[in-house]
């Protein structure tokens, strides 16, 4: 069963798809141009020791993100799988 978290809300090394960018303005458009755009499959790699920022592979590359740049971005994800 899949459904809708925010990407701040992923565990380490769990996988997923960009469905939605709720991010408004200039912090949509920095969003998008880092290449995070709907329907581009996502995996956690991990955090910082205080739990921001957070790792995210896209494609070939991994780039950061600040949770609260994350919580603009709702994944779809396998229910209860990494």
């Amino acid at each position: 069963m899949k459904r809708l978290i925010r990407m701040r809300e992923m565990s380490d090394n769990q996988k997923g798809v960009i469905k939605k960018i709720l991010a408004r303005g200039e912090i949509g458009k920095r969003i998008r141009e880092m290449g995070l755009v709907p329907e581009t499959p996502i995996q956690i790699q991990g955090r910082a020791p205080l739990k921001d920022p957070v790792a995210v592979k896209v494609r070939d590359f991994v780039l950061t993100l600040r949770n609260n740049e994350a919580d603009y971005i709702i994944v779809e994800v396998e229910d209860g799988k990494n």
